[in-house]
């Protein structure tokens, strides 16, 4: 099975940027798709952008314009930029790994803070 490890996290004031990068300990090559999902405590844990193996994205509407996610299939990872943040971005972000509907691998989660 697949690792995950997320890294680059951290406090930001609102409007920064931070850049999210997850490194898989095999070959992401053939997992369907790879992206990132976030939750805060007392929510339900929501998808932020996805990649699909061919190239197709998949954004939330509260993230699209500001955040861009990137697969390298050749290095095994997965990176989120973040621009333009807002408090409401703050919470723990997880890198995702979907193999088939209902088959998820996650890594451990980072966390993200921004500030007013």
């Amino acid at each position: 099975q697949v690792q995950l490890v997320e890294s680059g996290g951290g406090t930001v004031r609102t409007g920064g940027s931070l850049s999210l990068s997850c490194a898989a300990s095999r070959s992401i090559r053939s997992i369907a798709v790879m992206g990132w999902y976030r939750q805060v405590p007392g929510r339900q844990r929501e998808l932020v952008a996805t990649m699909f193996s061919g190239g197709l994205t998949n954004y939330a509407d509260s993230v699209k314009g500001r955040f861009t996610v990137s697969r390298d299939n050749n290095k095994n990872t997965v990176d989120l930029q973040m621009n333009n943040l807002k408090p409401e971005d703050t919470a723990v972000y997880y890198c995702n790994a979907q193999y088939e509907v209902n088959f998820h691998i996650w890594g451990r989660g980072i966390q993200v803070t921004v500030s007013p």
